[in-house]
């Protein structure tokens, strides 16, 4: 599901500017498609990665938690690849807006209050300058609160998966703990799953329905949000919060049908990789929209959406496949030691599959792969 969902979210972060605007309609059906794919379809990701890290978090039930442990594996897995990636990206806009080379493309950082700056590089009160990664800062906030949002949901589920959720649909609402206010549901509805040991393949008799339900839901709030955009009518706002809640269940029918797939099977499979993806892609992004206006000007949008997002993906796997290979030091840094794990659990599953254990011995167990 992560490199699906991390793909979908490439498509989120394709640049444009008030002139080529979805809302426009200027290219008629893309410019709707557009809307499904990045303001519809694809918004589920981060809500559905986060409740993904919830159930993860938390797979082992209450008692084979521990907080320590998981603040020590996290700072090295989530905090420091933020660091390095946001850091990095402010170093770079620095140097390059010093020689007034993306100004108007990156926030104006040398003209930066205090205040902004700081939110630029750690996102402590809006978005970091790498954009995505205010997954990864918001993820950080819900691990650190992650023994109360279990302890409140195994004594009040309903109350507090049913309060989270009016604050992460309702439009108008923030809160100031995290940038998204839907992350604080969804990352505690997987705790909720985890803890309560719900065997979610039960439901997997349901993916053909549930999946085109999704996609249908998808399609009707894209065609309302493509007469009403880009400033939606509070209906529509709240229409659009509730699919990204509501299209985790949908994406888990989707993955439930993809996965039967020799091409499923091999996405299931690239392990660091969406990691990568999800880190590189958006400065990648919007350096290609600096080339594309500097060389092609007033082309054809979908002809740079299309491409961008084409040759992004291919960059970024050629480029991970480039640096896990001439330098696995810094790439296990930037992925957050992913690239190991993965390797190691694929090892393990191989060797469990050919029959290496010694006659007697009972095969690998999920929690020793």
């Amino acid at each position: 599901m992560r490199i699906l969902l991390i793909s979908g979210i490439v498509f989120v972060h394709v640049p444009h500017d008030q002139a080529t605007s979805p809302y426009l309609g200027p290219n008629g059906f893309f410019d709707w498609l557009r809307v499904f794919l990045a303001d519809s379809l694809f918004r589920v990701g981060v809500p559905c990665l986060s409740a993904i890290s919830g159930y993860l978090l938390f797979q082992r039930g209450w008692d084979g938690f521990d907080y320590g442990k998981t603040l020590r594996s996290k700072a090295k897995t989530v905090l420091l690849p933020f660091l390095l990636w946001n850091l990095g990206l402010l170093a770079a806009v620095l140097v390059m807006q010093r020689v007034d080379i993306g100004v108007g493309y990156f926030p104006d950082l040398w003209g930066a209050t205090t205040r902004e700056f700081l939110s630029y590089a750690f996102a402590t009160e809006d978005l970091p300058i790498d954009i995505p990664l205010y997954f990864l800062r918001d993820l950080i906030v819900c691990i650190l609160l992650s023994p109360i949002l279990a302890f409140l949901v195994r004594r009040l589920p309903a109350p507090t998966l049913g309060i989270l959720f009016l604050l992460a649909i309702l439009p108008g609402f923030t809160l100031v703990i995290v940038l998204k206010k839907t992350i604080l549901f969804s990352f505690t509805f997987g705790v909720f799953l985890a803890l309560n040991r719900v065997d979610l393949k039960t439901f997997d008799r349901f993916a053909g329905v549930g999946t085109i339900a999704m996609l249908a839901a998808a399609v009707l709030l894209s065609i309302a949000q493509h007469r009403t955009g880009p400033d939606f009518p509070w209906a529509v706002d709240l229409a659009r919060n509730a699919l990204s809640m509501v299209g985790i269940g949908g994406f888990w029918l989707l993955s439930a049908l993809l996965i039967r797939s020799s091409a499923g099977q091999r996405l299931a499979n690239t392990g660091s990789l969406s990691f990568w993806i999800f880190c590189a892609h958006y400065p990648l992004l919007v350096l290609m929209w600096m080339v594309w206006n500097r060389v092609a000007g007033d082309a054809g949008y979908p002809v740079f959406y299309l491409g961008a997002v084409v040759a992004s993906l291919v960059i970024l796997v050629a480029s991970n496949l480039f640096v896990s290979r001439t330098m696995p030091g810094l790439y296990e840094v930037l992925t957050g030691s992913r690239g190991r794990r993965a390797k190691l659990a694929a090892a393990l599953k191989s060797a469990s599959s050919a029959g290496l254990a010694r006659p007697g011995e009972p095969a690998l167990t999920q929690q020793q792969r």
